[in-house]
């Protein structure tokens, strides 16, 4: 921490500390073997010692709080507290003192006073006391400045500051993957390391959708009829360590049906991460709006409604194919579908769908057998905008596992 010191003399002092917790007493064990020189006598002391464990004296922590020696750290998203003192070492009366605290960081100033009325008199070896808090919402430089302002007897009037700097360091490194389902469902995984020397309780990371989602949070698994986190129930993230949280969004169902609306939002929410350090001191980091990128859908898009997973080979079943408008006009679309090497469409190709309106959606039932075993992927559709003349391919829309039909051996 640096101070600047006044260049006069002033009948006032101006003190400032931070106010953080106590840490646990560390105690450096000494112990030797029973046949060595000391004996038992190591062993003695450290039992006789106070600020030992009892049952325990080779603990390194012992179960006395001791205050802190320097100003320690500060992490972004922690409560900043500070103690300020003014006292008068003058044996005279002093008068109007204003006591004004400001944080200055690299892109604002904050005031922090408690009061920035001024005090009528202070008395010789009286004092004025005050404790600002701040929560710390930017990393980087800041210093904290101390003013004060007062009136002597003979009416002159003085005036002195003292700058108090330190550092805000990143207590969290969070990253963020989007993926994109083949519906309108989003996926958001999460990946949060803690980046700081001592281990973190996390509280809650929560994320806090926009206005067009609801989110599911799948960090739960089922255990019987209730719901367990993922990384048990002390949910400690020890330094250097990294967790990935997962969140299912869905478009709100006043939205779901407007395929250009959701096709073009990106802004999907934020992060909000709660923690504890040490002996209880909480943090809070609320990330900035996590911003996807939009997928292409094209002018048409088309998805699969309903598929079974497993399939009899060379055996036709249903699927039912969503076709939904992405564009800003009006289609008169034609279906039309060939057959690939394993993937076999029954019924008639070139059938007219009609005419499609914008941001529209159209369900198909259709029917398909496959005549090679294995994962097959669906493909050889092909949809035509009969206005414009333009067509669109679409392969590879789902896959699904085709076996060999099971006989039971005659008896």
């Amino acid at each position: 921490m640096d101070v600047n010191q006044a260049k006069q003399e002033h009948l006032l002092a101006l003190k400032v500390m931070r106010l953080t917790k106590p840490t646990l007493f560390t105690n450096m064990p000494v112990t030797c073997e029973d046949r060595d020189l000391p004996g038992d006598s190591f062993i003695q002391l450290m039992k006789d010692d106070p600020s030992t464990v009892k049952g325990a004296e080779t603990l390194i922590l012992g179960e006395m709080l001791t205050l802190p020696q320097n100003f320690g750290n500060i992490f972004l998203g922690e409560t900043f507290s500070s103690y300020i003192s003014v006292h008068n070492d003058s044996t005279q009366m002093v008068k109007d003192i204003l006591v004004k605290a400001d944080l200055q960081t690299s892109s604002q100033r904050l005031n922090l006073s408690a009061s920035n009325s001024a005090v009528s008199e202070l008395k010789p070896e009286c004092c004025i006391d005050d404790v600002i808090h701040h929560e710390v919402k930017e990393i980087g430089t800041h210093i904290l400045v101390c003013a004060v302002s007062y009136t002597t007897q003979s009416g002159e009037k003085l005036y002195f500051r003292k700058f108090f700097k330190f550092q805000v360091l990143k207590p969290l490194d969070v990253k963020t993957k989007f993926y994109n389902a083949e519906t309108d469902e989003v996926f958001l995984e999460a990946q949060i390391q803690n980046i700081t020397t001592s281990p973190m309780f996390m509280e809650k990371v929560s994320l806090e959708p926009s206005l067009m989602y609801n989110v599911t949070e799948l960090n739960t698994v089922a255990a019987e009829e209730l719901s367990e986190s993922t990384f048990g129930t002390m949910s400690y993230l020890q330094p250097s360590d990294t967790r990935q949280y997962l969140y299912c969004l869905k478009p709100k169902p006043e939205f779901a049906e407007k395929a250009g609306v959701i096709k073009g939002v990106t802004v999907i929410g934020k992060l909000d991460i709660v923690w504890k350090t040490n002996l209880g001191e909480r943090g809070r980091l609320q990330t900035s709006q996590l911003q996807r990128m939009a997928p292409g859908y094209g002018d048409v898009r088309l998805s699969l409604e309903l598929i079974p997973d497993t399939v009899n080979l060379e055996e036709p079943f249903d699927i039912t194919c969503k076709i939904t408008n992405c564009s800003e006009r009006t289609m008169d679309l034609l279906l039309e579908m060939y057959n690939t090497r394993s993937i076999h469409w029954c019924g008639v190709s070139g059938r007219q769908l009609g005419k499609l309106s914008p941001n529209a959606s159209l369900s198909i039932p259709l029917k398909v057998l496959s005549s090679v075993q294995g994962l097959q992927s669906i493909s050889g559709l092909r949809l035509t905008d009969t206005f414009l003349k333009r067509t669109y391919e679409y392969d590879d829309i789902a896959q699904v596992c085709v076996v060999f039909p099971y006989t039971s051996p005659e008896s």
